[in-house]
């Protein structure tokens, strides 16, 4: 399979390049930058410098978007998370319907962030949208897609939820605090955080690529949510530290702002009901079982 893909240097991107290609697919990163030889040039808000690259690329797996949390959000910042991908994805599909022999699929990139926060909910594909602003972004970041879409190219979006991995994202950003001995629960501890391992997330992808009958929303998390408090202590007993610590609701919201309550604090769990009844084997299923895996 040829595959086109955005966002190949980040997390996921860089797990399912390093998956993909010894199986035999051809890959095509698309850059922003200047591109080496076999890559394609593309920027979220004019779409691909020279679409005619893309002829006859089988798929292309869409990851490109701006770090949710680099920064405390400025009203700046959120502008540059939205237009990343909401005005990223509608260029990109724009360009892949312009074409005469455009792929058969598109993966792209989601979040449960669509689901906001709901306590006490059980959440998969068939529940509506929640309130906030990663909510309304997730939204409009599918909507954007239609071009793709009325193209007839089968769009699937992969609803991601807190990827973990020892070498980026919200894992190894909590790794030091633990090794100190002062790693523990966010809040009240009680809210439902969502995740998957890493290799999970680039097979998942690999998954929906193959698997002709999905389309529209897949939830990209393992089937045993956590509460922020279990989450502390499986990462507390792997690293075999303890966990008395504890970020209070106050303190997460006068460091981080409104991306505390939108990313920490929130409760959201999700289950993947697409990806098992599709016949999706995750290699960890488990919090314990990844972490083992992850941190040795």
């Amino acid at each position: 399979m040829h595959i086109a893909i955005t966002g190949s240097s980040g997390l996921v991107g860089r797990e399912f390049v390093a998956m993909a290609t010894p199986l035999g697919s051809r890959i095509t990163r698309m850059v922003r930058g200047m591109p080496a030889e076999g890559q394609l040039q593309w920027d979220p808000l004019s779409g691909v410098s020279d679409a005619k690259g893309l002829e006859g690329v089988d798929a292309v797996v869409h990851l490109a978007g701006e770090n949710i949390s680099a920064r405390r959000w400025t009203a700046e910042f959120k502008r540059r998370i939205r237009d990343s991908r909401v005005l990223g994805t509608r260029s990109l599909c724009e360009s892949l319907a312009s074409l005469h022999r455009p792929p058969r699929v598109l993966v792209a990139a989601s979040a449960v962030g669509f689901y906001g926060d709901r306590p006490g909910e059980y959440l998969d594909e068939s529940s509506p949208p929640g309130t906030g602003f990663l909510a309304e972004t997730c939204r409009e970041w599918e909507d954007a897609s239609s071009p793709a879409r009325d193209a007839g190219i089968r769009v699937v979006f992969l609803r991601f939820g807190m990827v973990l991995s020892a070498h980026g994202g919200a894992l190894a950003k909590m790794l030091p605090p633990f090794r100190l001995g002062l790693g523990g629960r966010v809040g009240s501890g009680r809210q439902i955080w969502s995740w998957i391992a890493v290799q999970d997330a680039a097979g998942a992808i690999a998954h929906c690529l193959a698997a002709e009958s999905l389309s529209g929303p897949v939830n990209a998390v393992a089937p045993e949510a956590v509460s922020s408090a279990e989450f502390a202590r499986a990462v507390a007993l792997r690293l075999r530290r303890p966990a008395f610590a504890a970020v209070p609701a106050w303190a997460a919201r006068a460091v981080f702002g409104e991306m505390a309550d939108e990313l920490l604090l929130s409760s959201a769990c999700v289950r993947p009901r697409v990806l098992l009844e599709s016949g999706f084997a995750f290699r960890y299923p488990t919090l314990s079982g990844a972490l083992q895996h992850l941190l040795g």
